[in-house]
């Protein structure tokens, strides 16, 4: 399987950063929504070190991601029933799901500072927080940063419905750009 994308499909490095940012992103996602069924203590601080990990994952990985399709860029979108409007809206749902991957984490260190707390870095070190202790900030942050998580997720199942339609209505090739045989070209 070619590294880099085709004209026709997306190569290795851009499927393996889309599907590490969908494992990460729902992990995140499901961890953030149930969390508060875990008892206080050592279960839910896991939870929330983890919650946090994934969250810089996510912020890594859109970082790698962004910097791999400046120096390889996406294959052209195939024409579809839709036309311009299409790919219109294909673009605006691209920019605002990547807009969602940067702000949902940034939110998330933003509230971890503000309580005052050490972000962690995997485990492996921490950054202290730069701010002062504000928990105005955070408990004012925490509701927009469940808000845009919930965003994130209805962007990335509508994303999937569309892939589907594409797939089974349409017939054509979108989702096999993403999933089908990779391009064979290194």
């Amino acid at each position: 399987m070619a590294l880099r994308n085709s004209y026709e499909a997306y190569g290795a490095m851009a499927r393996l950063f889309h599907w590490l940012t969908v494992i990460c992103v729902v992990a995140a996602w499901a961890i953030g929504m149930f969390r508060g069924e875990l008892p206080e203590g050592a279960a839910r601080a896991t939870a929330m070190f983890i919650h946090l990990n994934l969250g810089l994952a996510v912020l890594a990985l859109l970082a790698a991601r962004v910097a791999w399709r400046l120096a390889d860029p996406a294959p052209p979108m195939p024409k579809t029933p839709l036309g311009r409007m299409g790919e219109i809206g294909a673009a605006a749902a691209h920019g605002i799901s990547y807009l969602l991957l940067l702000a949902v984490p940034l939110i998330g260190i933003a509230i971890v500072f503000a309580r005052g707390r050490p972000l962690p870095l995997f485990g492996l070190a921490e950054i202290a927080s730069p701010m002062a202790v504000d928990r105005d900030l955070a408990n004012m942050l925490k509701p927009w940063h469940g808000l845009l998580a919930q965003a994130l997720m209805l962007f990335a199942v509508l994303h999937a419905a569309v892939a589907l339609v594409h797939h089974f209505v349409f017939r054509d090739p979108t989702l096999r750009r993403m999933i089908g045989p990779a391009p064979e070209r290194t």
